[in-house]
Parts: C-alpha cells; structure tokens; sequence
C-alpha cells in the first residue's frame, strides 16, 4: 500500500461537498491439487483507490491506480464533473445523506497466519488431504485445495475520517467424483457455489472439518452411485447448513436488497417480490425465522467494522419471529426510501462503486439438535450440498438441487437417494418453517461469486446456518 497515502489525498481536497478515498490493495493465493497432481499457483495482487463525491445535490465517482497526489487530483476532478453533471438531474437529491466520517482499525483475528507456513507446507497440507480421498477404483476424479485472500482497505474523508481494515479470508474446497458405467455422481465439500468459508488463518481448516471430510465424500459419492433417485411427493424437507446457506441468499439475502427493491437492478439482476410498504408488518415466514445482519462475527466470511461508506456495521435484525423488519440497505438507499436499513454498502474492489449487497445473512439457531430434527419427521427427506439452483427474477419462484439425499422415515434416516430436488415460493416456503436447528448443526458457510451490479461486481458474502426443517414441500427426483 502507497505511503504517505493520507497526505497525498489531504493535498487535493476540493474546496466544498464531500469528498472520500477507499483505496484497497488485495493479494490472492491458491493452491489446488488435483488426483495428487499439483496444478498451477496462482498468485494476483491489485491495488487502486475509489474516490466519491458528493457536491451541490449530485454524485460522482472516479478509480484510479495511480495513488499518487497527482493520480488522486485527477481522479477527484473526474468524480467531480460527473457529480456537477448529475445535480439536479438524478432520482434522488444526495445531499441529503449525512455521509459519515469513521475512524478506526480492524483486523481478523488469525491464530496462524498463513504466511507462518512456507508455500512447500501447504502444499504438502493439500497433498496430504488427497491422500485421504478413497482408492476405489470407481473414483474418477478428485481434488482440494485452498484460496486464501489478504486484503487491505484505507478509507479517508474530507472532515478526518481515517479508518483502516485488513482481511484475512479462507476458502478450503475438496471434491470427489466416483464413476460406474453411464453414472456419476460427485460430493463437495460445502456445495456449490462457494461452500465452508471463513475469514481467519490456517487455524480454521480444522475448525471448519476440511482436513476430516476426505473420508467422508469418498464414501458418500460410492453410496449414490447404487444409489436410486429421490422420490417425488410433499413430504417434510429438513435441509443441512450447506444447503441452507443458498436458500438463505437466493430466497431473502437477494429479495431484500433495498436498491432492487426500488427497481435500480431491475435490467440486469431482476427485482423483488418484497415491496416498500411491507417493512414492518409483513409476515415473511414462521415465527421460528429469525433472520440476521450480522458483520461481527469474526469468522464469518463477510465481516467487517465499517461498511465502504463508511457506516459501522453491527448486529441487527432483518425478520425477527417471521415479521419483516428492515431491507438490506445502505445509507444512501435508507435516506432516499426512508426505510431502516444496514451497514451494507460494499464494492467487491477499488474499480467499482458500492452498492447494497449482502454482507453476513444469518439464520439465528434454534434449539433442536440434528437428532431431534429427524425424530420429528414421519415421511420427508434429508438433503445435503447445493448441485443447482434456479430463481426467478422477483426472487419468489425457486427451484434447487441437492448432491446427497436420505429418506426419513418415523423419525429414522434410512436409504441413501440421489439427485434430490425441491421447489417452492418464498414466502409460503418460510412460513412452513417447522423446527430449526440448535448451535451444534451451526457452519460458517459463504459464497464466492455473488453477481450483482452494472457494471457486474462479483461479491464474496457469508452465511452462518443451522440446519433446518421444513413442512409441506414439493419434493422431486431428477436423472
């Protein structure tokens, strides 16, 4: 990161309006084996500032990755111009908004840092959880790996905001692929996309199972191969955080986006069955729901002290007892809706301007541990890692796919199913939510590749989940 950085911005100041700097600088590493064979390193840093201007009722901004007094004068001077040219002509008169002015610094807390161990170590790490996968003969394909992410934002402002965080993010995967005849069949670690994310060092592979779930998807991946498919019918559905961290983020992380919900995403990722006047009132599932904003927790994927506006980010509740109670919104959309809102404006890197994206979506636990869950079920199934999933563009009509499947039946598991499905609409769906798993049936789940925004911004966000049981549910098999 650019020294004397602070300084540099101070010089070029303009004179009126608000004026901020998020300059971010973020290196990448990723260590992939596949059928113990060591694929490529990949290793990628970029570094680069957005400022934001606020002046006389217009918005602008402007990137640049020149960081110098002379790259941020001219980048302040375009933001400028766009925000002169907007004045009077936008939706939304963005003087209104009292942006903030944080100071501050966060880090995640790492036990072992992952610069601590040499590059040849994790590899051998990685190596050494291939090993693990079965050497039956019908196992086609398998791989793992690790991608670890450092990065580092500082975030200045016309009146003394100085604030500074640094980020230390995870994402173990591990994949096994078994093969008989025309049939396949493949179990992740996690689901798809994305799966166990964390933030934090090389501590959490333990934490999060990586380093035991070998095993576990070689046996499972044979298993569905004999294996036949899921039935079809309206039965019970209790589903495992690994799947429940998706329906989470397509069925209410996505619907309750406020700049959606205005129609500002309405060409290019849809809109959302929620509206304006629901807040408050609207009964969006059981009273069993209870659904929250959450960037504070240090492990999860999306946390954070500030949001990229500025705002400090803290616990708040979305749906408390099935009762809608405020939109995933950042300050500017909560000023121009006069709807309550969160700490949620985030850009996904320096090039692009924040927007109102999910952060941390959580389902709070409840109190029934995974063997209570299944004892209250006479006639459902268990479903286990997201394969597919479908949603239309209201974010109301969906449709998943499960990797593993198991029958339930008088409160037992019994047969092993592949190509699980189910659908639903989301409201109805939540509202026919029936028991909700305790602290122990808990992950830290996220996703890697959350599409929103033009130009698109692809958004690492989290997801911590218990699993969770379901009535009523159209429930179907597929080849």
């Amino acid at each position: 990161m650019v020294v004397g950085l602070k300084e540099h911005f101070q010089q070029v100041l303009p004179a009126s309006g608000f004026c901020s700097l998020r300059a971010e600088h973020e290196r990448n590493e990723i260590i992939h084996v596949r059928q113990n064979v060591l694929q490529p390193i990949q290793t990628f840093e970029d570094e680069g500032g957005m400022v934001t201007r606020i002046d006389g009722g217009g918005y602008g901004y402007a990137a640049t990755s020149d960081l110098s007094a002379a790259g941020l004068r001219g980048a302040i001077e375009r933001a400028s111009q766009w925000a002169r040219e907007t004045a009077g002509r936008s939706v939304f008169d963005f003087s209104r908004v009292a942006m903030p002015h944080p100071q501050g610094e966060y880090e995640t807390p790492v036990t072992r840092a992952w610069d601590s161990v040499s590059l040849a170590e994790k590899i051998d790490l990685v190596k050494e959880q291939c090993a693990k996968i079965s050497d039956d003969e019908r196992i086609a394909d398998f791989e793992a790996g690790l991608w670890y992410s450092r990065t580092t934002t500082r975030y200045y402002t016309n009146e003394g905001g100085a604030a500074r965080r640094v980020i230390h993010r995870l994402y173990p995967f591990m994949r096994v692929t078994a093969a008989a005849g025309s049939e396949s069949q493949s179990r992740g670690f996690g689901g798809n996309p994305g799966g166990v994310c964390l933030q934090g060092g090389l501590e959490v592979l333990e934490e999060c199972g990586w380093t035991s779930a070998a095993p576990t998807l070689s046996a499972e991946a044979l298993e569905l191969l004999a294996a036949p498919n899921c039935p079809t019918g309206t039965m019970d559905l209790l589903l495992d955080a690994d799947q429940m961290f998706l329906q989470i983020h397509e069925s209410i992380g996505h619907p309750l986006e406020l700049d959606r919900i205005l129609g500002d995403e309405r060409n290019y990722a849809g809109t959302s069955f929620v509206k304006p006047e629901y807040f408050g009132s609207f009964r969006y599932g059981s009273d069993l729901l209870n659904i929250v904003f959450d960037p504070t927790d240090t492990r999860a994927f999306a946390s954070y002290d500030y949001d990229d506006d500025g705002v400090a980010a803290e616990k708040l509740y979305l749906i408390e007892k099935g009762i809608l109670q405020r939109a995933l919104g950042s300050i500017i959309s909560q000023t121009r809706a006069d709807i309550p809102g969160v700490a949620n404006s985030r850009a996904d890197g320096w090039r692009r301007p924040p927007i109102d994206r999910m952060a941390n979506v959580n389902l709070e636990p409840g109190s029934a541990s995974m063997e209570e869950l299944i004892a209250a079920v006479e006639q459902g199934v268990y479903m286990k890692s997201n394969t597919s999933w479908s949603i239309d563009d209201s974010r109301n009509k969906f449709q998943f796919g499960c990797e593993y499947g198991r029958m339930i039946e008088n409160g037992k598991l019994t047969q092993v199913v592949k190509n699980p499905n189910y659908r639903g609409i989301s409201s109805a769906f939540w509202n026919n939510l029936k028991q909700v798993g305790d602290r122990s049936t808990v992950r830290h789940m996220g996703a890697t590749n959350c599409g929103k925004g033009e130009p698109n911004q692809v958004m690492r966000v989290g997801h911590v989940t218990p699993a969770a049981l379901f009535a009523g549910v159209d429930v179907f098999g597929g080849d």
